[in-house]
């Protein structure tokens, strides 16, 4: 009996090998089938390639395979980035992701050339100047836009509701970064715009929190989320914390379950439970969509706007040999409930349509501010 059982446990054994094997050589077949492919471009191919671009391009397509977050970048681009990181960068401010072949806006930033020139989350970027983005890769795409400051570029944009292709003619500038913006409305209303989760989002909220508060006729706030496209984890984590005395926030799961990590809030409400209504649209995503869906779930506050991106995935910056990196997609963020956010988003409690692009302060043209303001009051 026990020579038996060793036997099969061989046999296995054997064909575990034997398949692990053949994996292995189906692989090293396509690596050659890659380079013969290469050659064969290099040598038919009409117009002369550069073969390092195409190397490149072949990374880039095997890394967007995955979904539309994941890319390489060359160390010229890593090093722009991580300029661009430091809050003060040129360009048009706007969040982009790839969707089916064509560079998808998540959101303008506001106050900044794309806003002001009325380009919108969800809308499509078709052309950049008179080169067609379809078969680009996003940093190729990424690369065309950008440019010296004060040098025009023109985007044709579709839209979705419109039937003709739409064209923005905007001018480069130094891109500003001012993640939070405070106001005192109807003399009782503590309202709170955050535009992006950089390293000083949570710090900058706590001080405005902390202001509004000594005012003693506040009685209720309005988180303004919408058109923020993300930013740091640990900044959703903490501003969210700020709104709530216990319970989960968000938990992340990878591929390795011994990553998986969760997040909770700590004793103490900076606004001691006052009422609270979070705005939220199509380019609120990531970081706003973590925020929104906990206090949400927690019934801590009122969603209200319009179902928000659904980029509930985690991406890592990895740094590679030849000084580029690869933005890769390590894990997903889900909410207290258990729901992913990913292609789904947030769905708000109170559905309505936005009136304007404009988030200053105007009441009287923003459909959303004005119900919040109502509810609020009433």
């Amino acid at each position: 009996m026990i020579k038996k059982s060793l036997g099969i446990l061989l046999l296995f054994s054997v064909v575990c090998l034997d398949s692990v094997n053949s994996a292995e050589k189906d692989i090293y077949k396509k690596i050659d089938l890659f380079g013969e492919v290469l050659e064969k471009i290099n040598e038919e191919y009409v117009d002369e390639i550069d073969q390092s671009e195409s190397m490149d391009s072949a990374i880039n397509g095997l890394l967007q395979s995955l979904d539309p977050y994941s890319a390489y970048m060359s160390p010229e681009i890593f090093n722009e980035m991580q300029t661009e990181t430091s809050g003060e960068f040129g360009g048009l401010g706007i969040e982009v992701s790839m969707e089916s072949g064509v560079v998808k806006v998540i959101s303008p930033i506001d106050d900044t050339p794309a806003s002001r020139a009325g380009i919108k989350a969800g809308d499509y970027i078709v052309k950049i100047n008179d080169t067609q983005v379809q078969g680009k890769s996003l940093a190729e795409a990424v690369d065309l836009m950008r440019g010296p400051v004060g040098s025009g570029i023109e985007l044709t944009i579709r839209r979705r509701g419109e039937k003709k292709a739409l064209t923005f003619n905007i001018t480069r500038e130094i891109i500003q970064i001012a993640s939070v913006k405070s106001d005192l409305l109807e003399d009782n209303i503590g309202y709170i715009r955050l535009t992006s989760f950089n390293d000083n989002s949570g710090k900058q909220i706590e001080k405005e929190i902390k202001k509004l508060e000594k005012n003693k006729k506040v009685k209720s706030y309005i988180l303004d989320l919408r058109n923020n496209p993300g930013g740091l984890l640990s900044q959703a984590i903490k501003i969210t914390d700020f709104f709530l005395n216990n319970g989960e926030i968000v938990s992340t799961k990878s591929r390795k379950p011994s990553e998986n990590r969760r997040w909770f809030a700590k004793q103490g409400d900076l606004t001691n439970g006052k009422a609270l209504i979070v705005l939220i649209n199509y380019g609120s995503a990531s970081a706003s969509e973590i925020v929104a869906g906990a206090l949400k779930d927690h019934k801590r506050a009122i969603l209200l706007g319009e179902n928000s991106f659904g980029k509930g995935s985690v991406q890592s910056i990895i740094p590679l040999k030849n000084d580029g990196a690869i933005r890769l997609t390590v894990a997903k963020y889900y909410l207290p409930s258990g729901k992913s956010i990913s292609d789904v988003g947030v769905s708000p409690d109170i559905d309505i349509s936005e009136e304007t692009d404009d988030f200053k302060i105007k009441t009287d043209t923003d459909n959303q501010l004005s119900y919040a303001i109502k509810l609020l009051n009433g």
